[in-house]
């Protein structure tokens, strides 16, 4: 059971690392979100993610849920280096189903680049930006090289 529960947790996290990586904010903040609370959001993933097929409704709620309660560049790369460091762990998560889950769930995550088992979470960063005359937060994406 305990392996069982393991595979889960990786394949969540491998499907999350690959999602979240891309998005570091700009802003410099403590952390405020756990390894525990990135794993639990994708839990609904894990069969997905080995197997394919339909996404359920649920894996889709914690995507979003991730996506959004990770705020500043910490939460980012924590969360990203929480999903790589346990997807490295599970070799059975198949990244080709990890790439295609935004798109499934239709949560924008805005990726410049592959999503891999290899990707360097400290290299992106979110820059939040109100823009001009809207009030609203504009979210702007771009690479750093760090």
């Amino acid at each position: 059971m305990a392996a069982a529960a393991k595979l889960v947790l990786l394949l969540t996290l491998v499907t999350w690392a690959m999602i979240a990586a891309p998005y570091m904010t700009a802003t410099v903040a403590e952390s405020a979100i756990t390894c525990g609370q990135v794993v639990g959001s994708l839990i609904p993933c894990i069969d997905y993610l080995q197997n394919g097929g339909d996404v359920p409704s649920a894996c889709c709620n914690g995507v979003r849920s991730l996506n959004d309660a990770a705020e500043t560049t910490d939460d980012r790369q924590k969360a990203c280096s929480c999903l790589k460091s346990t997807a490295n762990t599970y070799p059975k998560a198949k990244e080709s189903f990890a790439a295609a889950l935004p798109d499934a769930c239709g949560v924008d995550i805005h990726i410049p680049y592959k999503i891999s088992r290899d990707i360097d979470c400290k290299s992106y960063r979110v820059k939040k930006h109100a823009k001009e005359g809207t009030g609203a937060t504009e979210v702007i994406r771009r690479r750093c090289h760090v």
